[in-house]
């Protein structure tokens, strides 16, 4: 409990509120305002409810806050404010009730008190809203986390400060119920004993939550391989006044990141760790445009236009941090909800999704191990999360069933640019290996207008494009500035001539974007961007009926030639035929010049008079 320990001037110190109603503990820069934090009981409270949910296992708090006054005849008044801080409010807090007493914790009424927190939800614009905030708050916290590292740390390459990120994330996430406890500053010594250094404690950690989690042996084996040759160097976990590098690094980690995934965000996560640790790899700019994150919003928009449902089996040849599969699970798994009413029936299509119906390869291995931890973080999903080739996949299972093919009905791909046809190498293999399904990938332009015409060809006589979407220039502004189409397609019939595609200009999607490093928000709604993209969905499904934002120009049905293969980034032709209203005021036009230059060559008055 925090309370105002003070009488007579506290009246006005229960709580303070933001304009959106939330608790204000967090000033316009989202760092914390320790002056609210210090001066109102329940904004003390909410901060420390926090700090439980960060540094320990429990994953729901009741926050009291309690500040006293005499009034006017010196008589003792007290307010009480009692909020609930969880997981599902990101640590935000919701109030429970008003109260004027303790009496609620007591043994005969807690009962109903704990119905009463049970009862509360947040509405989905309000969820929405604290995503978006802790977001941009987490990113702000890894730019942060990296200058005081690479400032302060020597030593340490590029894949060392991703590994120790990674592996600290995992360390401290435990699995409380299979009796695997998250990791604390207190548990590393900083020994030099042998076998029992920082890096040795923590690998055993490691081992124990991935068992938790019944990873696959191989790709245990695999992870912990990786992640030993940082965590165990002798310069790592050499002891300088009592502390190693590695439980410094460690305590850096978990202050500034802690508090957000061990809340438990239901977000891409590491997608967002990813966007921000790329820069630390120290890629080339082609490499930057290859490996750079698809934002969550279009990722499931990708897994909408494959229409990913909850019996689909989705793959994706190129995973990265696995950010379109986070997003393809979410969608399978909220339809699951929606459809399935059993509780044990929904549990165990749950588990089915999350360890049969999801297959990702990724070939990079420092970016594959933020795939495998972002899947593990949202829920499991990460059995079949594969560090191979693409191009050398033979489509079966990784783990478990590795003698049955995949049977992969929903393709999702944000390929690397620079691979053979701007990526359409990865479509072409994919689509060849389904007999059914449909898939929607985003791709460089140019992979549709010349720069991928035989793989292009060879898609279409297996598969149908249903749509060829032109994306805004600047969606992944400040990491890459290509330009990008959207192509969705229907697998398993070929693309007859006279087969109708959709040619839709997305160039407006509603969204204003900046790529100012020092902003708290450089992608703001200004254009009913949910209402566009939802009506994107549905025009692609269900055709021109559907237009409402969309104009005539936007949306333009017609065909291309299945042998061609650069013909497909067409849009809505300009009709040059001019109508009687062009002519009439063509003609208004040349009779109002004509009647200026006359008025303008009439003498003057005085020339007229010879003066």
């Amino acid at each position: 409990m925090q309370a105002s320990n003070s009488l007579g001037i506290y009246k006005d110190k229960l709580v303070k509120l933001d304009a959106e109603g939330n608790v204000a503990n967090r000033n316009a820069k989202n760092q914390p305002d320790y002056t609210n934090i210090n001066s109102y009981a329940v904004n003390g409270a909410v901060h420390y409810s926090n700090a439980v949910l960060h540094y320990t296992s429990y994953t729901d708090v009741i926050a009291i806050g309690v500040t006293g006054y005499k009034d006017a005849s010196g008589k003792l008044k007290h307010l009480i404010g009692v909020y609930y801080i969880a997981k599902s409010n990101f640590g935000v807090g919701q109030k429970v009730d008003e109260y004027t007493d303790l009496s609620f914790l007591k043994k005969e009424h807690f009962s109903a008190f704990i119905e009463k927190v049970k009862q509360l939800s947040l509405p989905q614009d309000e969820i929405e809203k604290l995503k978006e905030r802790r977001e941009q708050e987490i990113t702000a916290s890894l730019v942060k986390l990296n200058n005081d590292i690479f400032k302060s740390e020597k030593g340490l390459s590029e894949n060392d400060r991703v590994y120790l990120v990674v592996a600290s994330i995992m360390a401290t996430l435990g699995d409380v119920e299979n009796n695997v406890y998250p990791l604390t500053k207190a548990d590393l010594k900083s020994s030099n004993e042998r076998n029992n250094t920082d890096g040795d404690i923590m690998i055993r950690k490691i081992e124990s939550f991935l068992d938790a989690k019944k990873l696959p042996k191989d790709k245990k084996d695999l992870i912990v391989r990786t992640l030993q040759n940082t965590l165990t160097t002798d310069n790592i976990n050499r002891a300088e006044d009592g502390e190693s590098q590695l439980k410094r690094v460690f305590i850096k980690i978990v202050d500034d990141l802690g508090v957000y995934y061990k809340i438990g965000l239901n977000t891409d996560f590491t997608g967002k760790l990813f966007n921000e640790m790329y820069s630390w790899l120290g890629f080339t700019q082609d490499q930057l445009n290859d490996v750079v994150l698809t934002p969550p919003y279009v990722a499931t928009l990708l897994c909408r236009l494959a229409r990913v449902n909850k019996d689909s089996f989705v793959w994706d040849f190129a995973t990265g941090s696995a950010g379109l599969l986070v997003a393809a699970m979410n969608e399978m798994l909220a339809d699951a909800k929606k459809k399935i009413k059993s509780p044990e029936e929904l549990a165990r299509k749950s588990a089915e999704i999350k360890a049969n119906q999801l297959l990702g390869l990724e070939i990079l291995s420092n970016v594959y191990m933020l795939a495998v931890l972002n899947m593990i973080m949202m829920g499991d999903g990460s059995s079949n999360i594969l560090n191979k080739d693409s191009l050398k996949f033979d489509g079966h299972y990784g783990f478990g069933k590795t003698d049955e093919k995949f049977p992969a009905d929903a393709f999702i791909l944000n390929p690397p640019y620079s691979a053979e046809g701007n990526g359409m190498i990865f479509v072409e293999k994919a689509l060849s290996m389904m007999d059914k399904g449909y898939a929607a990938i985003i791709i460089q332009n140019s992979a549709g207008s010349g720069n991928a015409v035989e793989y292009n060809k060879s898609v279409l006589t297996h598969s149908t494009l249903l749509a060829s979407v032109r994306m805004p220039i600047d969606l992944f502004v400040g990491k890459s500035s290509v330009q990008t189409h959207i192509y969705v397609f229907r697998i398993g019939e070929a693309h007859q001539k006279d087969d109708i595609v959709k040619f839709i200009d997305f160039s407006n999607d509603g969204y204003t974007r900046s790529s100012r490093k020092k902003s708290t928000n450089n992608l703001r709604d200004t254009d009913n961007a949910k209402e566009r993209y939802q009506e994107l969905v549905n025009l692609v499904r269900f055709g021109k009926s559907k237009m409402s934002i969309f104009t005539e120009q936007d949306y333009y049905e017609g065909v291309i030639d299945p042998e061609n293969g650069a013909d497909w980034n067409q849009t809505s032709p300009i009709d040059t035929k001019p109508t009687v209203e062009d002519f009439k005021k063509t003609v208004s036009d040349y009779l109002a010049w004509e009647v200026s230059t006359l008025l303008k060559n009439q003498p003057s008055e005085n020339e007229r008079l010879g003066k």
